[in-house]
This record gives structure tokens, C-alpha cells and sequence, in this order.
């Protein structure tokens, strides 16, 4: 029975499959279909995959690009024409059967739409300087900052992290440093508002950045676009449906190096050596200062957004929160993100939209840059003697058995102290669009953002708490920015002939306005507030203003898209000049030449494009103070009879203070082969600053020590090299970015003849401004070794002969802290879901002060040191390069040749492994992506440098006190594990 029913059932699925051939067979007929296949140059081409749509029906043309194609084909398929560096074509089959099929050249990279000022353009039609970190590059890593999304990516862009702490921003030059007092850091634009404050931005956000590296890609900003330009252009919809992303990960960081110091029988040897006695029976203590203050950090970052687009609206809505534990002790940093962005076309010719982002951050400091008996923690870490425990039984903290130095973890736990800020920025745009090539765009931008920082030092805990009796900070800040935008654009393209113009109007205002207070003995730790306190050490309020008005045009025009122009104007007015020179005018020209278009460059098959550029503009600097040119005055207490107070007069009027003027020249060269598989790109420029804003001294009878002038040229050229190809594409498929960049610096003129800065702590200063030399420039004696019979150090004098008491003017240039060049190399590879990214960065030739070193093999006074003290000299006869220990003389440890190191490195930043998981199993779930992936950041670095970290710098992002490490928060090595998922 249960046989025949089963005999029935196959007899009835036979019948359906054959009702199904029989009712195909009506539509799909077998036919025979030829055809040819030319490129645009009408020579065949072989090895054209020719397949009907949806089956595994097909064949290949031959030599001569032609194709016989015999199969059952329906009128409604659709045949696929394809082959590598070629676009893929579908044609429908109709009744034809004869096919003559034009492939054109898919070249890569040279039909890609960049963000330029105010507007957009072709890649193959810029004629200035200008580097693209596309989306692909930004989601190849996890990111919490802003600036690491650039770092080894952009030719000519150096994004330096002076400090590896959760709380520190990246210090970004583009083409070098380009002013002495004023700053140095580029514009950022985002959605096209003007900002210098990018901690808050959240990178998950961020579609693509573009950076404007020369005057005449940057002229358009005028005054604010002296040291480049980043545009940052954040995520739309999409269109397709609706789309959620959910990215998360979780991470964990750790010190990468840590340095060897003396144990605690070294350090009493040490202090007895040196004539120090105590009872050691008290300091018997093993701590490992630097374990204690060093622990492994975590992060976990949550990222969520919805986007996509309907038939006349776009939006893109995320939500986002990371936090950050950092390395060291007590430092942490956390972000709250929200953003919504949306564009609606009303009808077809009015389009209005909006960009809105609002953060909430927090983050706690630590003090690093510093001395131990400064609080400084990295320096403390070094220097406090294993011999002492972290607390005393009465639960304070321990201090340094011969002073009064709180130990590091007093410096990271005895306090309070935390910053909070909110921000929103977002604008508001129309845009109008008339008389067939003219529209019209409005845009209104603000950006505002509340800061408070408090502080508390309870009265209990530690040495300086107990001495003030606690103390307690607040600081409030408030930054105002609003901007207008109104600009015209007329696009029209007749014949060869493509022209496009923009002119318009911008207003800028800015406000900033600070209090603070703080107060000095508290009753108790109950209270940890400013009130609490019943003295008042200090107070004030202060605000300040500044406003913009500029006026703008572009012009570009281009002829049988091989003859292209560019030309650009600003007039800006800046209120922080004085009225002799408010005004200030940058123009550039650049023009490009795409020799791959001309008639006799058609015999080079392999070459796709060919363009040279040339390019020249003037641009200028306002990033000085507000009200630099007014006499101001300042206010003291004055002993008459009892405290009085009164003013005095701080600085002078210079009503003809005015731009630093920035003049640019640039010839490039971009080239693509074997359809767009190897782009190259080189350029070479020249950067003469003039008019340097510097605050000079002043001649004693004039009644001032200094003011700001207009005083000294300064010069930076350089050549930029960047290379990307497409080393494999077929199942594997593996893409290689390189790029190298070479700049000199050099101030070329200078009023006074020298500025020394840069102090460390008890030794001068170790960074030489003067002419003729770069930036960074650093300073110091000639070191010459130790005596062997004395065991003090000796140094070379300026006439080349040994001394033990050198003079002060027998300092010299002793280092540069600039690199000979700095390069960044970037492997992607894929495989069925699989993904590698390989990601290494680093700079040659620049050297470092490793004041680090000066504390820590000086032996001056009660500090620890560091382990190579040990071989120290100690009887006469003994042949070493450590001088004798001798307390409280620093004529041993001089800023010299002894502590210049060489900070070259190369690092592996970031490598991470991804696996797509197979779509076949999740179009069962409704899931279109899941990808899952592991990043290692900071793995390995290669470097000669003995420090921490060859990558940090003491006095931050300085424009002058560079390359020097002084107890600075070093960078992490991360290991980062995430998941992301796309619905």
C-alpha cells in the first residue's frame, strides 16, 4: 500500500516537472546569438565573458572579440557583457540576434566625486593638491578620534599624538609647521560648518575626508586656510530600503614598554653613596611603581544608526556612546553621540535639509609633561623609590623619604577632578535652483558648546591637601559660534566648453566667555565644592568676541576635458586686526593639462590618464588672540598703607598688526595605468610665510618686555609621493596604499637674532629659535664623556676644547626634532569573506630630548633612577659613560648630546582580521551583513628610541617645543574585538 502511494507521488511530481519544461519551453527557445566585442578604440577584445543573466549559460569571445552564444534563450533575458578594467554592460535580448558591444575603460579612482570648498568635483578634474580618505579607508579600523582616521593615509599630512592618554587630541600639520606664535592646525569643516574642536566628533559618523593641502585648493577659506583644509563630509541615507547598522566593540589596552629602575638595595646604595642617611628600617617597602600606576585599560564603544532614502528624502539618524579606561591610573574618557542628518527635495527646484549633532563628554587628566615634585605621574612612576609603600597607617599617602614628593598614585587617586562638556552643532540649508543653470544656496551653521571643570584636593590625604587644607577648583567656559552663508552658483556645459562658477558672502561671530574660582580651606571632605572652602585663592571672569566677514568666488572651466582652470578669491575682514589692516586678500590660480586625452597619447593603451598640475595662491592667518592689537592694561594689588588695587599697562596699541600671509606654489603630476589598477601622484611645493605673528621683546625704555609684531619669514618645501594599486582582483583580491612625504623647514628671517624656550625643569632651556634654522630646533652643550679620574662630566666648548664648566654660550644646535621624511603603508586583502587589513606607519631622521633621562641619570637629589645608573662612575680609574652621583649639582647632567636620540620608528598600527558571515545564511534571518572582526593596534613598534614612546611630545602640539619627552603619556597597544550588523 504505502509503495504504490509512493509510486503515485513520484508519478505526480513527474508530471508537474514536465507540465514546468513544457510551459518553459513556450518562452525559452533554443537560439543562436553572435556578435563583437570592441573597446572604445574599436580594436576587439578577447576573453569577454558573455552569460545570460541569471544562469550558468554563457561563453567567451575570441581573439578576433567575437562570440557565438548558443542556448535556450527567452526574448526577456538579459546577456552580461564583462571583463576586468572594463565596465559590465547588460543588454537586454529581445528579438535580436546580433550584438556589436563597445566596452568602455572602468577606470578606477578618476570618475570619483571629491569634496572640494563649497562644492564637488571629478577627481580627474582637480588642479590643486588634495588628498581623499574615502569610506572604504575609514571603516578599514575602529576609531574614537577624529585624527586617527587621517594618520599615515594623506601624503604630506603628519597627525602627531604628543600624548597616547584618552583625553588627548591629535596634533595635525599639513605640509609642516606654518607659524612661529600663531597656530598651525588646519580648518576642520564638517557638513559645512568651520570648527577647531574635533575631540566630540564621532568618527563612526564620518562618510569621507578630504584635505586641502595647497593655497590654491584652500584659498577659498582665505584667511582661516593657511594650514589646510579638512573637510569632513558625515553619512546619508541611500537609496533602498530602510537600513540599520549596529556596530560594537569591546577592546583592552596596555603599555607597551616599560623602563628598569633601581630596586630598593640599588637605591639605598645610591643615597648613602651620595652622603643621604635615614632609617631604612622605615622604608623596607618592594613597589613597582610603574605596575601600580600602569593596568590594563579597557574601551567599549556603541555605535547605532538608521538611514535611507524615499523617492524625495534622505536621512541618516545615529547613536552612539564609547568609553574609554585608559593605561594609566584614574585617566578614562567617555562620549554620548546623537546625529541626524536630512535632505528633502520639495519639488524640482527647491531642496532644503539639515545636519544636527549633539555630544555629551567626559573625561578625567592625568598629569604627565611634569616633574615628580610637580605631580607629574610617568615622571613619578621613574622616580619614586620602590622603598616606600602607596599609604602610611594613618591611611595618607606615602611621600619620598628625604622630601616631601607625593608618591604617583597620590598624583592619580588623591584628587577630584573631572570635565564635562556638551555640544551642539548643526545647520540648516536651502537650496534654489533657476533659470536652468543658476542655483542659489542658503546656509546657517552654530556651534555651541558648555564646558565645567572641577577639581578637589581633599583636606586628609595628601601632603599639599593637608597643607592647604583642601582645595577646590570650578571652571566654566562657554564658546558661541554662529555663521551665515549665501552663495550663487551657475553651471553650464556647451559643447567642449564645461564652466562653473560660485560667488557669495560669509558672517562669522564668535564668543567665549570663562569663570572660575578656587578656595582654600575646608572644614572636611563632606563638601567637595567651592563653597565649602572659607578662603578664596583666586577668581575671574573673562569674554571675548570675534567676528568674520568674507566675500568669495570660484571659478572653474575646462575644454574638452583636457584644458582645465581653476581660479579663486577671498576678501576677509577679521576683527582681531587692528584697523590699519583689517582687511586682508588671497587669490590662487592653478591650471591642469590632461595630456591622456590629446590625440597622440592614444597609442599608450596602458595609460588611462595623465594630468599635470600647477598651482599658485596666497593665504592667510588670524589664529592669534582676541584684541591683539589694542594697548590693554592689567590689574594688581599695590601696598598703600594696606593692599589697594589698581592697573598698569600691559601691552601696547599696534593698530598696523596684520595677516600673516602665506604664499603657496605647487606643480603636481597624476597618472592611472592599466585601467585605473595603478594611480600615482607627486607633488612638489613651496610655502614662503611672511609677516610672522611673534610676540618680539621690546626695547627697555619703551615701558613693555615684549608685543605681538608682524616680524620674520619662515619657508616649507617639500615632495609627496603617493602610490595605490590594485594588486590582484579576480576571488582573491589585495589593494596596496603607499605614501611618502619629504618637508624643510626654516625660519628665513628674524628680527632678534635668538629665542631660546622651552624649559626643563632646573637645566634652561633646550629649543633655539633663530634664523636659519627649522622649527623644533633642539639645543644644548657637546657632550665630550667622563673623566675618568674625577667622574664629572666634560662637554666641548665653541672652540672645539674639553671643559668642565662651559659657558652659556657655548651652546649649540644639538638635534632636530623634524623627520627627513614620514610614510604610511596600507595592505587589504579579501577572500569569500574573509578580510585583512595591514596597516604600518612611522617617520626617519627626526631626533629626541629624552628628558626623561635627565631626571632619572642625573643623581642630583632623592629620585629614583633608572637601572643603567648602576654603571655609574664610582673610584677613580673607572671608564664609563655615566658621570659620578652628586647631590644637588646639575653641572652632570646638562641638556647635551648625551640625551639626543635618534626617534625614528616604524609601527605596525593596526592590523585586523574580519569574516563576513555567507549571505545565503542570513537572507534566511532578514540580515544583510554580519561581520565580526579582531583589531590589534600598537603591536609592535621597531625603534633605537629608550623611552617610552618615540611618538610624544612634553609641550603638546607647540609650533616651536617639539621633540622633547619629559614623563609623557605614551601610546597603548590596543586589541580590539567587534561585531557589526546590518538589517
Amino acid at each position: 500500500m504505502k509503495k504504490s502511494l509512493l509510486n503515485a507521488r513520484y508519478k505526480s511530481l513527474l508530471c508537474l516537472i514536465g507540465g514546468i519544461l513544457i510551459s518553459f519551453n513556450s518562452f525559452a527557445q533554443k537560439k543562436s546569438i553572435t556578435g563583437t566585442v570592441t573597446d572604445e578604440t574599436n580594436m576587439p577584445v578577447p576573453g569577454v565573458s558573455v552569460m545570460v543573466k541569471g544562469t550558468a549559460q554563457g561563453t567567451i569571445t575570441g581573439m578576433d572579440g567575437t562570440f557565438l552564444l548558443e542556448a535556450e534563450i527567452s526574448d526577456d533575458a538579459v546577456l552580461v557583457f564583462s571583463f576586468i578594467g572594463l565596465e559590465t554592460q547588460e543588454i537586454p535580448v529581445g528579438e535580436k540576434n546580433y550584438f556589436a558591444v563597445t566596452m568602455k575603460d572602468e577606470i578606477m579612482g578618476i570618475n570619483e566625486v571629491v569634496v572640494v570648498g563649497y562644492g564637488t568635483q571629478k577627481k580627474k578634474d582637480i588642479t590643486g593638491s588634495v588628498a581623499l580618505v574615502d569610506a572604504e579607508e575609514l571603516e578599514s579600523r575602529p576609531n574614537t578620534q577624529l585624527g586617527s582616521l587621517i594618520q599615515g593615509r594623506a601624503a604630506g599630512v603628519r597627525v602627531a599624538s604628543s600624548s597616547g592618554k584618552p583625553s588627548q587630541g591629535l596634533s595635525i600639520r599639513v605640509r609642516g609647521t606654518n607659524s612661529i606664535t600663531a597656530g598651525s592646525e588646519p580648518l576642520y569643516v564638517i557638513d559645512g560648518i568651520p570648527t577647531s574642536d574635533t575631540r566630540s566628533i564621532n568618527p563612526a559618523d564620518v562618510e569621507t575626508m578630504t584635505i586641502l593641502k595647497d593655497a590654491s585648493s584652500a584659498a577659498i577659506y582665505g584667511a582661516q586656510g593657511a594650514n589646510g583644509v579638512v573637510l569632513i563630509t558625515t553619512k546619508q541615507g541611500k537609496g533602498g530600503k530602510p537600513k540599520v547598522n549596529l556596530d560594537a566593540y569591546t577592546g583592552f589596552s596596555e603599555v607597551w614598554k616599560t623602563l628598569d629602575v633601581l630596586n630598593g638595595e640599588q637605591y639605598r646604595d645610591l643615597m648613602t653613596e651620595m652622603g643621604q642617611s635615614t632609617d631604612w628600617n622605615r622604608y623596607n617597602k618592594n613597589t613597582d611603581w610603574q605596575n601600580e600606576v600602569f593596568r590594563r585599560g579597557v574601551s567599549q564603544n556603541y555605535q547605532l544608526s538608521l538611514s535611507g532614502k524615499s523617492e524625495n528624502t534622505t536621512y541618516y539618524v545615529s547613536g552612539g556612546w564609547v568609553q574609554q579606561v585608559g593605561a594609566v591610573r584614574s585617566s578614562e574618557m567617555d562620549r554620548a553621540n546623537f546625529k541626524v542628518n536630512l535632505d528633502q527635495e520639495v519639488n524640482d527646484w527647491l531642496s532644503v535639509g539639515t545636519r544636527i549633532a549633539y555630544t555629551k563628554y567626559r573625561d578625567v587628566d592625568v598629569n604627565d609633561g611634569s616633574a615628580v615634585n610637580n605631580g607629574g605621574v610617568l615622571i613619578g612612576s621613574i622616580n619614586t623609590p620602590s622603598v616606600i609603600g602607596i599609604y602610611n597607617e594613618d591611611g595618607t599617602f606615602t611621600s619620598n623619604p628625604f622630601q616631601n614628593w607625593e608618591n604617583p598614585v597620590a598624583s592619580t587617586d588623591g584628587s577630584d577632578r573631572e570635565y564635562k562638556s556638551e555640544r551642539f552643532l548643526g545647520n540648516m540649508y536651502l537650496k534654489v535652483n533657476f533659470l536652468k543653470d543658476f542655483s542659489f544656496k542658503s546656509n546657517f551653521g552654530v556651534d555651541f558648546s558648555n564646558g565645567i571643570y572641577d577639581y578637589f584636593l581633599d583636606p586628609y590625604r595628601t601632603s599639599y591637601g593637608i597643607a592647604k587644607q583642601g582645595i577646590a577648583t570650578n571652571n566654566t567656559d562657554r564658546k558661541t559660534y554662529w555663521m551665515a552663508e549665501n552663495t550663487l552658483s551657475y553651471n553650464k556645459k556647451a559643447g567642449r566648453h564645461s564652466i562653473e562658477a560660485l560667488a557669495g558672502s560669509v558672517m562669522q561671530k564668535f564668543l567665549w566667555e570663562n569663570a572660575y574660582i578656587t578656595t582654600e580651606n575646608f572644614a572636611s571632605d563632606g563638601v567637595t565644592t567651592s563653597n565649602g572652602g572659607s578662603i578664596i585663592a583666586s577668581a575671574g571672569n573673562t569674554k571675548s568676541e570675534k567676528s568674520n566677514v568674507s566675500y568669495i568666488s570660484r571659478l572653474n572651466y575646462a575644454f574638452a576635458d583636457k584644458y582645465l582652470l581653476t581660479a579663486n578669491f577671498r576678501a576677509d575682514a577679521s576683527s582681531v586686526f587692528g584697523k590699519d589692516n583689517r582687511w586682508g586678500y588671497f587669490p590662487s590660480f592653478s591650471a591642469g593639462w590632461r595630456i591622456s586625452q590629446e590625440s597622440f597619447m592614444q597609442q599608450f593603451g596602458f595609460l588611462n590618464d595623465l594630468k599635470v598640475r600647477a598651482g599658485w595662491g596666497i593665504v592667510g592667518n588670524d589664529q592669534i588672540s582676541n584684541y591683539a592689537y589694542y594697548g590693554t592694561v592689567g590689574s594688581n594689588n599695590y601696598p598703600i598703607g594696606t593692599l589697594m588695587p589698581g592697573t598698569y599697562p600691559n601691552a601696547m596699541d599696534n593698530n598696523a598688526l596684520k595677516w600673516e600671509e602665506s604664499e603657496q606654489t605647487n606643480i603636481g603630476l597624476d597618472f592611472s595605468v592599466l585601467n585605473g589598477r595603478v594611480q600615482f601622484t607627486a607633488d612638489a611645493y613651496l610655502r614662503i610665510t611672511r609677516d610672522l605673528l611673534l610676540d618680539a621683546p621690546l626695547p627697555t625704555s619703551t615701558g613693555f618686555t615684549s608685543a605681538l609684531q608682524n616680524i620674520g619669514n619662515l619657508e616649507n618645501k617639500g615632495l609627496e609621493f603617493s602610490l595605490n594599486t590594485t594588486n590582484i582582483d579576480k576571488e582573491v583580491k589585495w589593494n596596496t596604499t603607499f605614501n611618502i612625504s619629504f618637508n624643510r623647514n626654516k625660519v628665513t628671517n628674524l628680527v632678534v637674532e635668538s629665542l631660546p624656550m622651552g624649559n626643563i625643569s632646573n637645566r634652561g632651556e633646550a629649543v633655539l629659535l633663530a634664523e636659519g634654522e627649522s622649527l623644533g630646533t633642539l639645543y644644548g652643550y657637546i657632550w665630550g664623556g667622563v673623566d675618568p679620574a674625577t667622574g664629572n662630566a666634560y662637554y666641548v666648548d665653541k672652540n672645539g676644547e674639553s671643559t668642565f664648566t662651559p659657558e652659556a654660550d657655548d651652546r649649540t644646535i644639538i638635534g632636530n626634532a623634524n623627520p627627513d621624511f614620514f610614510y604610511g603603508l596600507n595592505n587589504t586583502l579579501s577572500y569569500k569573506g574573509i578580510g585583512l587589513n595591514i596597516f604600518l606607519e612611522g617617520s626617519y631622521g627626526n631626533d629626541m630630548l629624552n628628558a626623561t633621562r635627565i631626571d632619572s641619570e642625573g643623581m642630583t637629589d632623592p629620585k629614583n633612577q633608572l637601572l643603567s645608573v648602576n654603571s655609574r662612575w664610582r673610584k677613580e680609574g673607572d671608564v664609563t659613560d655615566i658621570p659620578k652621583a652628586s647631590w644637588a649639582n646639575t653641572a652632570n647632567s646638562r641638556i647635551s648630546t648625551r640625551f639626543i636620540e635618534d626617534a625614528s620608528y616604524i609601527r605596525l598600527k593596526t592590523v585586523t582580521l574580519s569574516y563576513d558571515l555567507p549571505k545565503t545564511l542570513l537572507s534566511k534571518i532578514n540580515i544583510s551583513n554580519v561581520r565580526v572582526y579582531a583589531t590589534g593596534e600598537n603591536l609592535l613598534t621597531f625603534t633605537d628610541y629608550s623611552g617610552f614612546d618615540p611618538e610624544v611630545n612634553a609641550f603638546g602640539g607647540s609650533n616651536t617645543m617639539q621633540g622633547i619627552d619629559y614623563g609623557t603619556y605614551p601610546q597603548t597597544r590596543n586589541l580590539i574585538f567587534g561585531l557589526n550588523v546590518t538589517f
